[in-house]
This record gives C-alpha cells, structure tokens and sequence, in this order.
C-alpha cells in the first residue's frame, strides 16, 4: 500500500496550486495524507475528487469551513499500522515522549506547522513524521512531501521529496 504524505499547502497564500510534481503522485497513492494548514477548501475539494482515500486535519490558520469538514486528529489502521494525524505537536524538545504519552496505541503520528521535515521514533516505537510543506518552504532549503509504504504490518519505504524551485509570479 502507497502513502503520500503532506502539510501546511496554505493555498493561495503561499502558492497558487499545489506542486505538479506532488499533483503527479496522487493516482500512485492508495491512501494521502494531509497533516493541517490547508487555508482554503478548494484544495480539500481537489485532493477528495482525486485521491482514493484522503486522511485529513485542519490546522490553525484553517477557518471555520474547514473545520467543519475535518476533525482536529484523524485516525486510520492500514494493513495493520496504526495512524494518527494532527496538525500541531508543540515544541521540537520533548516530542517524542509528549507524543508517545498522547497517542499510546498509535504505530505512526503524521503532523505539521513547523514546515519543517521530521523522521524520528521516540522510545516506545512510535514513529514521527512531518512532510514539510510542498508550497511554503520558510527556512528549509527546499519544498517538501513524503512517500511510505505499508507492508507486511509495517511502515517501509519512507522517503521525503524535495520540489524544485517555483518560478517567479
């Protein structure tokens, strides 16, 4: 099973549509991601017209419209893998057993805002994964998303994408 994972799009603020490059991974993907932070609802419309499953979050600067479609965390068992996804995990010290502490029966916690790509497993096992962001890069070198793969009750294959750089409006 193929996931595609992503965060913080902040369309049209910080880009004027989503990536073609990630756009081009949603008929490969059984299951996508989205970890918060959408900002408009024409993009959760898009990715629920496109994608066979979608897994998704609001996040902070999602309005009033978006919440009401998406809940704060998501959960979902796939081929024995336990998922959650939340778009806010707080400050990068002490994640890992914060989190650990919050979501005790989960195998993996996809999460967001920071823009910043993240990989790591606290000391229960649970693994931690934040995409970045495939429009708004802020201070990482490049935009983001993920690849994963889930396979004989495990997540395998966990690879993080960086996008080209985006032409001048």
């Amino acid at each position: 099973m193929r996931l595609l994972l992503m965060s913080d799009t902040h369309l049209p603020k910080r880009a004027r549509e989503l990536p073609a490059p990630l756009l081009a991974e949603l008929p490969h993907a059984d299951v996508v991601f989205h970890a918060g932070d959408w900002v408009d609802t024409g993009t959760l419309d898009l990715l629920e017209a496109r994608c066979r499953r979608l897994v998704g979050v609001y996040g902070n600067n999602d309005g009033p419209e978006l919440r009401a479609r998406l809940p704060e965390v998501a959960y979902a068992e796939l081929g024995g893998v336990r998922f959650g996804v939340i778009h806010e995990t707080g400050a990068k010290q002490g994640r890992e057993q914060r989190c650990a502490a919050r979501f005790p029966g989960l195998d993996v916690l996809v999460f967001g805002h920071s823009h910043i790509p993240w990989d790591t497993t606290a000391p229960t096992g649970l693994r931690l994964l934040n995409p970045g962001s495939p429009t708004d890069r802020r201070r990482q070198p490049h935009c983001t998303y993920m690849t994963a793969a889930v396979a004989d009750g495990r997540l395998t294959d966990v690879e993080l994408h960086r996008l080209p750089p985006r032409a001048p409006h």
